[in-house]
């Protein structure tokens, strides 16, 4: 008789999960958590004052706008002007914003109070719901949400990180310095080819400097351009820390940038594309943006430097003509309204620079450098501008 075939009865593994363990939290600065509370508080109970005594509900937000920045000479940054406006309930053309920035800052109290923080695109979809009885959204889109956010933070004198807010993290960085992220310690010299991910929020609390040899930082515009020096550790055979914001740079970059720059006196020079996009990004970094002068303070570096590409690069170099992109009539305008800015008027280089360009008719790419020898960049032009201190300031 055949023996009967046994087979094995398979049985699930048991996943145990550890409840006991503690999870890390986020690094929380109470004092100053408390601080934005009260001042969310106080907006708040004089909407609920003016309501109690019959007047019409309304606060005050400084002016967001090119009229209203000034730029400040003797400290080389842009800064907001004292104009305001008056945000009603009863204003139809303003009682859409107004019930928009108590719903938001409802939100943020309630970030706050949980010790939690969220991206911008959490804070639309925290506030997005239909009005009862009606098909009205409080938001649109994003866009609306973004937009009452900022002017919170000018309403409240409070930046968007004491908020709990962060944007999408854009930015990398390697070279040599050691720092301390939300506790976690980034040894940046050894981060591969990727880099370390420059986060939204880079106050004091959160990210602290550990070890620093650098002798200098270099702010590239591109990932692309990034990777190749990277890739050919220039960080490591210049002694310096390497940055970029692919283009104009994030507030979380812009900060890092500042903070290094300020604590750890490291020089800041920008490789950037020579167009009036390039001239515009090295404008933002080193007197801060117009559209968020509130915040150039704790963001702009008067002193960076720009490193090119210049004008006169094509010639110097011998570049070829497939590197030339014809500027268009955008570009045009873009590069006459940069060269009429306050901060550029009266700098002979900077209007020779804007000037060369216009009568090129064209404009160039770092990567044009490539034309000449795939590390160009890294082992020529870069090391040759430090060795000569060739900048435009």
């Amino acid at each position: 008789m055949a023996k009967k075939k046994t087979t094995k009865k398979k049985t699930k593994k048991k996943i145990v999960v550890n409840k006991s363990k503690k999870t890390k939290t986020r690094v929380v600065d109470k004092k100053r958590d408390a601080e934005t509370i009260k001042k969310i508080e106080k907006l708040a109970g004089n909407v609920v004052k003016s309501s109690l005594a019959q007047k019409e509900p309304n606060f005050s937000i400084p002016t967001r706008s090119v009229s209203n920045m000034k730029y400040n000479k003797k400290k080389r940054i842009l800064e907001m002007g004292d104009a305001t406006q008056t945000r009603s309930l009863f204003n139809l053309g303003q009682s859409r914003k107004f019930m928009q920035s108590l719903l938001l800052s409802k939100g943020c109290k309630e970030l706050i109070q949980a010790e939690k923080t969220l991206s911008l695109r959490g804070m639309y979809y925290m506030g997005l719901h239909t009005i009862p009885g009606t098909k009205e959204k409080t938001f649109n889109d994003q866009g609306e949400s973004d937009t009452i956010l900022e002017d919170l933070e000018v309403a409240l004198d409070g930046l968007r990180e004491e908020l709990h807010v962060f944007a999408k993290k854009r930015g990398t960085m390697v070279g040599n310095i050691t720092v301390v992220d939300n506790g976690d310690e980034i040894n940046c010299r050894k981060m591969g080819t990727g880099g370390y991910a420059i986060p939204s929020i880079c106050e004091p609390n959160i990210m602290q400097f550990k070890e620093c040899t650098a002798d200098f930082i270099l702010h590239v515009e591109k990932d692309t351009v990034w990777s190749r020096f990277n890739e050919d550790r220039f960080w490591e055979t210049h002694n310096c820390i390497l940055t970029e914001g692919s283009g104009q740079p994030p507030r979380g970059v812009r900060r890092m940038l500042h903070r290094m720059h300020k604590e750890l006196k490291l020089p800041v020079y920008c490789l950037l594309d020579c167009d009036p996009w390039g001239h515009y990004i090295y404008s933002v970094i080193k007197q801060g943006s117009i559209n968020l002068a509130f915040e150039s303070e704790r963001m702009a570096i008067p002193d960076a430097k720009f490193m090119g590409i210049r004008s006169k690069d094509y010639e110097r170099l011998d570049l070829s003509d497939d590197v030339k992109i014809e500027l268009n009539d955008r570009d045009i305008n873009r590069a006459k309204q940069i060269a009429a800015y306050p901060w550029f008027e009266g700098k002979r280089e900077w209007q020779r620079e804007i000037k060369t360009m216009l009568n090129n008719g064209f404009k160039m790419e770092v990567e044009s450098l490539i034309t000449k020898d795939i590390s160009y960049v890294t082992e020529e032009y870069v090391p040759t501008r430090l060795q000569e201190g060739d900048f435009l300031d």
